[in-house]
C-alpha cells in the first residue's frame, strides 16, 4: 500500500541496474505516493563517456521492463554542455524528481561538474528536506560523504592515496562519513580489492587523514541501505551488508538487519557495539529465491555444463548453454556490468565450441568404445613378450601409442588409458 508521503535516502554499493537489485527499487518505488512518479536520471557521473546516450537507454529500459518505472533523462546535467536552458530545465527536474537516481561513473568527474554548484545545493536539499526517493549508488554514492575516494586516480592511473572533498550530503542527517561502495569487492582474485578497489592496506593509510569524528561507511556490492528520513529508521537489504569503520575497527550489520538513524549516528561516532536492543535485526533472509551476480551464474553454468558432458547427457548441455544466454541478455542492461558481461560472453562461446566438439566424438566415455578392440590387442601382446618376440610386441604398443592411447606396465599387469589430448 502506498503512503501519502514518502522520504527515502537509498546507498547502493553496486548491482543497481542489475537483475539482483529489481527487488529492492521495486520495493522503494511502491512507497511513492504517486502510481505514475516524476522519475529522473541524473547521468553526470558517466557523462564523460562517448557511450553516455547508449547507458542512459539501458537503465532507462531497466527500470520500465523490471521495476515498471518511467525514467525521463535530466537535460543539461552531463557536465560539458554549457549553462542554459537545458542545464536550468534539469537542475528543475533535479529538485522537484519523486525519484531521483545516479549511478555508475567516475566519482572525480560527477565532483568536478557537481561541487559548490547549484545541483549539489539541490541534492543537499533533498536530504535537508526530504521528499520522494534518492537513489544513489556506485561512483554516485562515493560522492555522498564529506571525503570521496577518486578510486580511478589510484586504482587505475596509480596515484598515491588521496580523498577528495565530497559533496557531504549525509551532514544533513547529522552523519560525518565517508561512503565507499563496492565494501567487499573480489574482482582482484590473487589481490585485495576489497573498499572500492583500495584494498586494506591502501585503506588503512588514508583512514589516518580521517578526522577524529567521522568514520567510514562502506555498502557491500548487491547491497541497498535504505534510510527511511520521516520515520528514522534505517534498513540493510540485498545480498551484503553494510559497515562501519572507525580507525580499523569494523562493525558490519548485514542484509536484514534494521537499526535507527540515532543508533547509526552512534556507530560512527565510535560506539562499536551491537546495536541497542530497540533496534529490530531478524533472523538473515534466505537467499535462495534471490538472483546470483553475474560471476556466481557464469561459474555455475560452467559447473553444470561439466557434469552433464560427464555424464553424456546432451540435452543437459544445451540447457546450460541456453540458461546462460539468457542470463546475458537480461544482465545486459547492467550499466556497471561489462566485464562480467564479457567474461559471461567468452564462457558461453567457449561451451559451445565444447558442445560441438562433443558433438563430433560422441559422449559416450572413450574407455567403453575402445576396450573391445585394445584389450584384445594387449593380450596378444602380452603373449609376444612371453615367448620374447620384443620387437612385435613393441609393434603393437607403438601403433595404440600413435592412436591416442598410454601403455601401464606394471608388476601388476599392462593397463591403458586414453591420453589427455585424445579426451579434449
Amino acid at each position: 500500500m502506498q503512503r501519502t508521503e514518502c522520504a527515502l535516502l537509498v546507498i547502493m554499493g553496486s548491482g543497481e541496474t542489475s537483475p539482483t537489485m529489481v527487488s529492492v527499487h521495486r520495493a522503494v518505488v511502491d512507497q511513492l505516493p504517486s502510481d505514475r512518479p516524476n522519475a529522473v536520471l541524473l547521468e553526470t557521473p558517466y557523462g564523460f563517456q562517448e557511450n553516455v546516450a547508449d547507458i542512459s537507454a539501458r537503465a532507462q529500459h531497466y527500470f520500465h521492463d523490471s521495476v515498471g518505472l518511467r525514467v525521463s533523462v535530466a537535460p543539461g546535467m552531463r557536465g560539458r554542455a554549457p549553462a542554459g536552458s537545458d542545464a536550468d530545465r534539469g537542475l528543475a527536474m533535479v529538485r522537484t524528481a519523486d525519484w531521483l537516481f545516479s549511478g555508475p561513473g567516475s566519482p572525480s568527474y560527477a565532483l568536478d561538474q557537481w561541487h559548490r554548484q547549484p545541483v549539489a545545493a539541490a541534492l543537499a536539499e533533498r536530504v535537508r528536506r526530504p521528499r520522494g526517493a534518492t537513489v544513489f549508488a556506485s561512483a554516485a554514492a562515493a560522492t555522498m560523504g564529506y571525503l570521496a575516494v577518486p578510486v580511478y586516480e589510484i586504482y587505475k592511473v596509480g596515484a598515491a592515496p588521496h580523498w577528495r572533498e565530497g559533496l557531504d550530503l549525509l551532514a544533513g542527517l547529522d552523519l560525518k562519513v565517508v561512503v565507499i561502495p563496492h565494501y567487499n569487492n573480489t574482482e582482484g582474485g590473487t589481490h585485495d580489492t576489497r573498499y572500492s578497489y583500495l584494498g586494506e592496506r591502501r585503506l588503512t593509510v588514508l583512514e589516518q587523514d580521517l578526522s577524529d569524528d567521522a568514520a567510514i561507511l562502506g555498502v557491500d556490492e548487491h547491497t541497498a541501505v535504505v534510510l527511511d528520513l520521516l520515520s528514522g529508521d534505517v534498513e540493510i537489504t540485498g545480498r551484503g551488508g553494510m559497515t562501519v569503520r572507525r580507525a580499523g575497527r569494523s562493525h558490519v550489520l548485514p542484509a536484514g538487519a534494521t537499526l535507527t538513524l540515532t543508533e547509526l549516528r552512534a556507530l560512527t561516532r565510535g560506539d562499536l557495539r551491537a546495536p541497542t536492543a530497540t533496534s529490530r535485526v531478524p533472523v538473515q533472509p534466505s537467499r535462495a529465491a534471490q538472483p546470483l551476480p553475474l560471476p556466481d551464474v557464469t561459474l555455475d553454468c560452467e559447473r553444470r555444463f561439466e557434469v552433464a558432458r560427464l555424464a553424456g547427457a546432451a540435452d543437459d548441455m544445451v540447457a546450460v548453454i541456453l540458461d546462460l544466454e539468457e542470463t546475458i541478455r537480461v544482465w545486459a542492461a547492467d550499466t556497471d556490468e561489462d566485464e562480467g558481461t564479457t567474461q559471461a560472453r567468452a564462457v558461453l562461446r567457449s561451451l559451445i565450441v565444447r558442445l560441438g566438439h562433443a558433438a563430433a566424438v560422441g559422449l559416450r566415455d572413450p574407455h567403453e568404445l575402445l576396450r573391445p578392440l585394445v584389450e584384445p590387442l594387449l593380450r596378444v601382446r602380452d603373449q609376444l613378450r612371453a615367448e620374447q618376440a620384443y620387437q612385435a610386441a613393441d609393434g603393437i604398443r607403438a601403433a595404440l601409442t600413435a592412436a591416442g592411447l598410454v601403455v601401464n606396465d606394471t608388476e601388476a599387469g599392462t593397463g591403458w588409458e586414453v591420453a589427455a589430448s585424445a579426451e579434449g
